[in-house]
């Protein structure tokens, strides 16, 4: 539903809603092993057939990964592990790892980083090396998402970041899998939009799927975004915890999907393709949060610089 401003025209205001609604359809959530034992079944949340990734933590077990892919794909959804390179040992390890996701879980799209740790267990480093190995294709995996940096990363120079991008949009050539990007969160839609019009003046051609910080209080978003090394948008949100009165509020993005679905709408040149929902404060509220913004319940503020979603008790 959509709630006719003062400040703009009726078509002005239907146009801004299905742009929200546009943007919102078909995005993904993700889920950690710990948190995924804490969900009675995903099926009280998450509608069927959503894309559901399985995140790789520093010295997990991928034991748990191959467990949730399994449960997940039982219980009517898409899952997709990350593969993780520095925390993989070897070949060996990466072989057996995609034949037991494929033979237990029918896995048939991975996401593919670097990973948080500063030196590699084993014989892999970055997501390149994975990708050379041609394991993916062998084991019918048909889409693989890899890191997207708007902000930069800790681990990287932007030189580095670039060069990287550029031997991935040749590799996805060289593959029978869509190739795509999946950015880390962010919290203001500037950044973003000018590192998507300097990656298509650079000539990427990969898909880009923007990660957004799904309900949390500013107190944990904060704590989220120090531990993932986020960088110059969390300015922003730096300067809302300086309040302690707000540490506790919970923050909705809907101003970064508002600037983010008129980016979309309106420049044709954009690489956007869609939305990374993070549940960084749990999968319940930022999972009934999404569905009622891409099924169009939600108001507009009367400055249309976000919206209000009301969400049950």
């Amino acid at each position: 539903m959509s709630v006719i401003s003062a400040f703009a025209s009726p078509s002005v205001e239907v146009d801004a809603c299905k742009e929200i609604r546009d943007f919102m359809s078909g995005f993904t959530l993700e889920t950690t092993p710990g948190s995924a034992a804490k969900i009675a079944d995903f099926r009280e949340h998450v509608r069927a057939e959503t894309p559901v990734y399985i995140t790789f933590l520093p010295g997990s077990n991928f034991d748990d990964t191959v467990a949730v892919a399994k449960r997940l794909r039982n219980e009517g959804f898409v899952p997709i592990p990350h593969f993780a390179a520095r925390s993989i040992p070897n070949k060996t390890f990466l072989e057996n790892g995609l034949e037991r996701l494929r033979d237990e879980a029918n896995v048939s799209r991975v996401l593919l980083i670097g990973g948080a740790v500063p030196t590699p267990v084993g014989d892999f480093s970055d997501s390149m090396q994975l990708l050379d190995t041609g394991l993916f294709d062998k084991f019918g995996i048909r889409s693989i998402g890899l890191a997207g940096h708007p902000e930069g990363s800790p681990d990287m120079s932007d030189e580095a970041i670039r060069e990287a991008l550029q031997w991935k949009n040749q590799f996805s050539h060289r593959t029978d899998a869509h190739m795509y990007l999946v950015t880390q969160f962010c919290f203001e839609a500037a950044p973003i939009i000018q590192w998507d019009q300097r990656l298509q003046s650079e000539g990427n051609k990969l898909p880009i799927y923007i990660g957004v910080p799904g309900l949390a209080t500013i107190k944990t978003l904060l704590a989220h975004s120090k531990a993932c090394g986020i960088g110059a948008s969390m300015t922003f949100l730096t300067k809302q915890a300086m309040n302690v009165a707000k540490l506790l509020t919970v923050s909705a993005p809907d101003r970064l999907v508002t600037e983010l679905a008129a980016y979309k709408a309106r420049d044709a040149k954009c690489g956007i393709a869609g939305v990374h929902m993070y549940p960084l404060g749990g999968l319940k509220k930022t999972a009934e949060w999404s569905y009622a913004v891409a099924d169009g319940n939600f108001e507009l503020n009367r400055n249309k610089t976000g919206f209000e979603v009301e969400l049950t008790a």
